[in-house]
């Protein structure tokens, strides 16, 4: 009976040992299922990995970003443009709530937070536009390159100069692109045409303004030998004979310097008539040239801009650029005869 108890209780510590050992097998077996599932999801990850790295190197990725940053005919490159514009905006209005010293106090964190998530965002969509481009250079120093360089610059350097973060405020002129972006023709026309007769007309202009400096000097010179001797005259000095004759003649007038002499009253009359001049005469030049360009033939409806002197004044059916001959469809692009100097 005691033998019968003795090898009971020895057969059920074997059991006991068999079931821990199956145990033990069983989670050995299980993590070395679970480590090799975590390898395979890691390789799939790095191959993954590796084969977007290996198409965002290539000319067709190149294109590719350039066309869905660049323009907005395609679905993605017109999504990618307006969150640019609702970023931009939400972040012009998060420069100004910071301004404001009460939101400021209660939610100054946040708004810094934000501000650097959308400060490194814009960071990295300028450097994707420098690196699609196939001369960096000539965006660089572009219109658009030299606002998007701006719209990021202000908040590092308020890492250094604290006050500099509030100049963010120039991503505002990112949203010219707005006009490009939902196609408003007229709009984008009526810009177009402005641009063109200011450049037409700049050497008028210049020539214009270099006059009116002049003549602001004489009647600043003349106007400071009539008043510089009246004891309750403020135009004690020349530059401030100018600076009264400046704002005098270009009809602006801020009224912190009058004169008191009967001659200066005089002189003062005759420089006022004359600020009407100064209004009509380069509001003439600037109408004409104005009207020359709104006689001519419609601008284009789509958004094509080129790759390689970013030209965006393309007609509808256009294959190439019209100023460098580059191809302006993907297909051209991979498909031309020089592709390896396509960048």
């Amino acid at each position: 009976m005691i033998y019968f108890c003795q090898f009971t209780i020895f057969e059920i510590k074997k059991l006991q040992e068999n079931h821990t050992l199956k145990i033990e097998i069983s989670k050995i077996w299980l993590n070395s299922l679970i480590k090799a599932t975590e390898m395979t999801g890691i390789r799939k990850l790095i191959d993954k990995i590796k084969g977007f790295w290996k198409w965002f190197r290539s000319k067709e990725g190149r294109y590719r970003i350039f066309e869905i940053i660049f323009e907005a005919d395609t679905f993605y490159g017109r999504m990618f443009d307006i969150t640019l514009l609702a970023t931009i905006l939400l972040s012009v209005i998060l420069v100004m709530l910071e301004s404001v010293p009460i939101f400021n106090a209660k939610y100054h964190k946040s708004l810094i937070i934000i501000e650097w998530v959308i400060t490194v965002l814009f960071t990295i969509e300028y450097a994707l536009r420098l690196y699609c481009v196939r001369k960096p250079w000539r965006y660089f120093i572009s219109f658009y390159g030299i606002i998007d360089l701006l719209s990021i610059l202000p908040t590092y350097l308020g890492i250094i100069y604290p006050s500099t973060k509030y100049l963010s405020s120039i991503r505002i002129l990112r949203l010219f692109r707005i006009f490009r972006i939902f196609r408003l023709t007229q709009f984008m026309r009526g810009g177009s045409m402005l641009l063109i007769a200011i450049r037409n007309s700049r050497t008028k202009i210049v020539v214009f303004l270099s006059f009116i400096v002049l003549v602001g000097v004489v009647l600043g010179s003349f106007m400071y030998v009539l008043e510089h001797d009246h004891p309750d005259s403020v135009i004690k000095t020349m530059p401030t004979g100018i600076y009264w004759s400046i704002v005098t003649l270009t009809t602006v007038g801020y009224g912190d310097i009058t004169p008191i002499t009967t001659m200066g009253r005089f002189l003062a009359s005759v420089v006022m008539i004359m600020g009407y001049g100064v209004i009509a005469v380069p509001t003439g030049i600037f109408a004409a040239e104005a009207y020359k360009q709104a006689n001519l033939k419609a601008s284009q409806k789509n958004t094509q801009v080129c790759q390689h002197c970013h030209d965006n004044h393309h007609m509808d059916d256009s294959n190439y650029c019209k100023t460098c001959g580059f191809p302006l469809h993907k297909e051209e692009v991979l498909n031309t005869d020089n592709n390896d100097d396509l960048f």
